[in-house]
């Protein structure tokens, strides 16, 4: 019986998982990032890592460790009804309702649309859309071949063309990053604003969501013991985490360095589309088109398949895996056409609520083995975050006219839901334990 990849096979399982993760918007986040915290960028980025890294990591480890089929597995170990509610809550919003559209509006916005100057915005986009999703069905109605899809041919392209891309703006910088002043909230308050920033990836999210990915991945290249299918998960989430880290970090400087040419941008992809206009003149909008894309389309390949997997498997006397990627195309397809604006206006509230609760579960799985009662713990733990992270969506909600919940709420904050998860985690426990000695 086979119990350890070879180091190719651990390496092809490592790209994969890197270019599930690693999409057009963790190419515009930390740029931008970089760009805002000036001097200040590594206390940053330091901040961005740890939730758009760290947390990923540990999403996979979990579903790992846990010896979990997938994410409904893992969440129904709380209790079946809220499985279902988070496993379908956080598939949607990695899903068809906000990642895969993004992954669409953000390939035109920042890479396709300064190749097509005179068209009509909305037609252009409707057009260029319908072609993305055209080859992400192509690519996701084969599920079986996502390792050789992903991971050994649209990852390693995507890679090649940053790499030029990154040697480019390193080997000729454009300023001196001690020069460059924080701007907003990176002055003071670097490390917890990357910490947010972080978030904007929804890797966290996806971890849980791509773990399973990985475990059919693996259990494909003969490892089929669960302890064995675990620590290969890890392994190869590791390798990947550091590539995620190392380039995070180079994008980040690049972001800064950029302010000795040019201003702060509105957003990251506006910032690499004048770099790539600097660096390689009229072939840079070709250059950048072809790297926002690649990224995009590897990852909307991956959240279509993980989607329509789910789906299959919660409903099994719903809808085939075909009929579901047909429609999560379908789905992602309209959403694209709302344009970049409105999808990142809705992202953030929802994100707010969704990543208290999978840090939760993601911590609570990993400490499993000490706790009293798993499910009287993750309860009450979970139900406190719950509350607090209901808050945090009111909050980050858009406008309403001219009424915002956030004119009220002015007394909450983005990481007070840490408190009452604590609290929670201690009634929780205490209450565990209790019920453990009437036994």
């Amino acid at each position: 019986m086979k119990t350890k990849l070879t180091f190719f096979e651990i390496l092809s399982v490592a790209s994969m998982l890197f270019g599930l993760f690693f999409g057009a918007g963790n190419l515009i986040f930390p740029v931008l990032m970089g760009q805002m915290a000036g001097h200040q960028v590594i206390a940053a980025t330091a901040g961005f890592l740890v939730t758009g890294v760290g947390l990923p990591l540990l999403g996979v480890a979990a579903l790992g460790i846990g010896k979990a089929e997938g994410l409904q597995d893992l969440s129904s170990r709380v209790s079946q009804r809220f499985g279902l509610f988070f496993t379908c809550l956080l598939y949607l919003t990695i899903g068809p309702f906000f990642a895969i559209p993004r992954c669409a509006s953000v390939s035109f916005t920042v890479g396709i649309e300064a190749l097509v100057p005179q068209w009509d915005p909305r037609l252009s986009l409707a057009i260029f859309s319908i072609l993305f999703f055209a080859i992400v069905l192509f690519f996701s109605l084969r599920p079986g071949k996502i390792l050789v899809w992903v991971g050994k041919l649209l990852n390693p392209l995507f890679l090649m063309v940053l790499f030029i891309f990154i040697v480019s703006a390193l080997l000729f910088p454009l300023g001196d990053i001690q020069s460059v002043q924080p701007e907003g909230s990176y002055v003071n308050a670097a490390v917890t604003t990357g910490l947010l920033e972080g978030y904007n990836t929804m890797d966290a999210l996806a971890g849980l969501a791509f773990g399973i990915i990985v475990v059919q991945a693996i259990r494909s290249l003969g490892i089929t013991e669960p302890v064995k299918i675990a620590q290969n998960t890890i392994l190869s989430g590791s390798l990947s985490a550091l590539s995620m880290g190392l380039i995070y970090t180079l994008l980040a400087l690049i972001g800064t360095l950029s302010r000795g040419a040019f201003p702060i941008a509105n957003n990251g992809g506006e910032t690499l589309s004048w770099l790539a206009a600097y660096y390689f003149g009229p072939l840079g909008a070709i250059l950048l088109a072809l790297m926002v894309t690649l990224a995009c389309l590897k990852t909307a390949v991956g959240l279509i398949t993980s989607c329509s997997e789910t789906f299959r498997g919660m409903f099994s006397h719903g809808p085939s895996y075909k009929q579901y990627a047909i429609g999560f195309c379908l789905i992602s397809l309209l959403i694209a056409n709302l344009g970049l604006d409105v999808i990142l206006s809705w992202t953030t509230p929802v994100l707010m609520f969704l990543y208290p609760l999978a840090i939760v579960l993601i911590v609570l799985t990993l400490v499993e083995r000490w706790l009293p009662s798993f499910r009287i713990v993750s309860r009450w733990t979970l139900g406190f975050a719950g509350v607090s992270a209901a808050l945090d969506f009111l909050v980050a909600m858009p406008a309403i006219g001219s009424f915002q919940f956030s004119d009220l709420l002015t007394w909450h904050s983005g990481f007070a839901w840490i408190i009452f998860a604590l609290i929670g985690f201690v009634i929780g426990y205490l209450q565990s334990v209790r019920s453990l000695k009437k036994e």
